[in-house]
């Protein structure tokens, strides 16, 4: 008695060439697909498809930005045009059969019109050993829309102010200058890490300082607390309910009120109650720092006094006025022209003086007549 051992492809009844266990096997990767693998050659190459692909993708940019919607999130892609990512596109969603070995592919893609990319995709394997090619094409829409980012930007979003000021006086060009330079370095320096919801959404200067308005309450503790670094004195913060988001959590905006100190570097001023002369201050970080006029020394207000102590206002080392030096007396006074009566005047020698100079700056202020340090016009 014998008994038939062969095998019939399930599909159309012809017996299979060989028992399944004596087919030259596939990569492990490649799996085993049931009913399929026992079929003929003949009927799975009837069924076989060797790329699965959509009718049609999507890909959504920004059409203010230029960036790219991809899974839940937008992404900055720095893109001139949205070929690659068209074709980055495209292979994600194309999908090759299991069987299929050493497989290669190629892509060209016809640019149809402004939003439309038509990809010809070619691939080719083996499977059963057989050299299989195949080509589709997928239309790629570029469909242009406003992101988040760009939303919030047009709408002028904001969550948090600062406010620049100072006590007693009004802030400078420089300290405004700095202020509008510190939101722009801190919004760039996040941005390069990937942080799309950083922005300036306005600076606007005022008579007493300058405001500026950014996306999140983060960006605006950063400034103040880098405005405090460079400059002095403190900042509070409060907070405004302005809404609630779907979620029905309150929004809250944040006022960062930077208060910078009475006396910024350049000017001069005269202590009350001290007769050690006036002081150019040079810091007022922490507690201010100076020198004096009459000796060159250095100054320190003590922890009590801070960035504040007691004085008036004698001027600026920027209104020192350029005068001859006539003589110089001893190691304590010098000889040099009352810039306003060009009388010959005797007033402290500082020891940042240089006793062979021709001429020297002074400031002439309701304490008198005091030779200033030479300022660096930034030349050379």
């Amino acid at each position: 008695m014998t008994t038939d051992t062969r095998q019939f492809c399930p599909n159309c009844g012809d017996p299979l060439d060989a028992d399944p266990a004596e087919r030259p096997s596939l990569p492990e990767a490649a799996g085993k697909r049931g009913k399929e693998q026992k079929l003929c050659d003949s009927c799975y190459f009837d069924r076989f498809d060797l790329v699965d692909a959509p009718d049609r993708i999507e890909v959504r940019v920004c059409s203010r930005c230029g960036a790219v919607h991809r899974g839940n999130r937008w992404v900055d892609v720095d893109a001139r045009d949205y070929t690659d990512i068209a074709i980055e596109a495209v292979s994600e969603a194309l999908g090759v059969h299991l069987d299929a070995r050493d497989v290669s592919w190629q892509v060209d893609p016809e640019q149809v019109d402004q939003n439309t990319i038509r990809m010809h995709c070619r691939f080719s394997g083996l499977v059963r050993e057989t050299f299989v090619e195949e080509e589709v094409v997928v239309p790629v829409k570029i469909s242009r829309e406003t992101c988040l980012r760009c939303g919030r930007i047009a709408g002028d979003y904001y969550a948090s102010t600062v406010q620049v000021r100072a006590v007693e006086r009004t802030p400078t060009t420089e300290e405004v200058e700095r202020a509008e330079e510190i939101a722009h370095e801190i919004v760039a320096d996040m941005e390069a890490t990937g942080d799309r919801n950083a922005f300036v959404t306005e600076i606007s200067r005022t008579d007493d300082g300058v405001n500026v308005k950014v996306s999140t309450t983060n960006i605006g503790k950063k400034i103040a607390a880098k405005l405090i670094e460079e400059f002095g004195g403190s900042y509070s913060d409060s907070e405004t309910l302005v809404t609630e988001d779907e979620d029905g959590e309150e929004v809250y905006r944040v006022t960062y009120a930077v208060r910078l100190p009475p006396y910024s570097p350049g000017e001069i001023i005269d202590l009350h109650g001290d007769d050690g002369g006036p002081v150019l201050v040079r810091s007022v970080r922490g507690n201010l720092k100076g020198t004096r006029l009459t000796t060159g020394e250095d100054y320190e207000a003590g922890f009590e006094e801070g960035d504040a102590p007691d004085a008036r206002r004698l001027g600026h080392v920027e209104d020192a006025e350029e005068t001859t030096l006539v003589t110089v007396e001893d190691e304590r006074a010098v000889q040099v022209l009352d810039p306003e009566t060009y009388r010959s005047k005797t007033v402290a020698r500082p020891d940042y003086m240089d006793p062979d100079a021709e001429s020297v700056p002074v400031l002439k202020s309701r304490a008198g007549l005091h030779v200033v340090p030479e300022q660096d016009d930034g030349e050379g």
